[in-house]
């Protein structure tokens, strides 16, 4: 069903250009890993608060606000740079398991991130009791990491 749509991508003369020009590529890449670790920090101060971990000496409402542009900001450098790099190997994408996994933890992450997690870290932690926080700060780092355990497989095993 999405095939077409898949070798449409790839038959761009923009994917064209991404592959057959020496510079796009590895700028891009570059750009994509500076939100990863963007993207990865502003998720951690959060998630390792909920855990009871780090920063623990501010109140975790205000280290979601604070992680709050640089989390959004990374993510939509992420897809914005995925894009490119996806389309210009679009058939190898459409082919791969670990993309389609991929694609399936970066959904249930994003719905985990803006909804369960948003909520819990807007409240001070004398309303969440003790395991609640914990189970959504590591099913939010699970989420993430299979992510990019799953890109990284891409491009290894596909």
């Amino acid at each position: 069903m999405l095939q077409p749509f898949f070798q449409w991508m790839q038959g761009l003369a923009f994917s064209k250009f991404f592959l057959e020009s020496i510079w796009p590529t590895p700028i891009v890449q570059c750009i994509h890993l500076v939100a990863i670790a963007v993207f990865v920090g502003a998720l951690l101060m959060v998630d390792l608060r909920l855990l009871g971990k780090g920063l623990s000496d501010m109140p975790l409402p205000r280290v979601a606000r604070a992680a709050e542009p640089w989390l959004i900001g990374a993510f939509v450098v992420l897809v914005l740079t995925g894009i490119p790099q996806m389309t210009s190997t679009a058939l190898k994408q459409y082919y791969s398991p670990f993309f389609w996994w991929k694609m399936e933890m970066v959904l249930i992450g994003v719905i985990l991130t803006v909804t369960i997690r948003r909520k819990l870290a807007s409240k001070d932690e004398s309303e969440l009791g003790p395991v609640l926080p914990k189970m959504v700060g590591l099913a939010s780092i699970a989420l993430w990491t299979s992510v990019t355990i799953g890109a990284r497989l891409i491009g290894l095993l596909s």
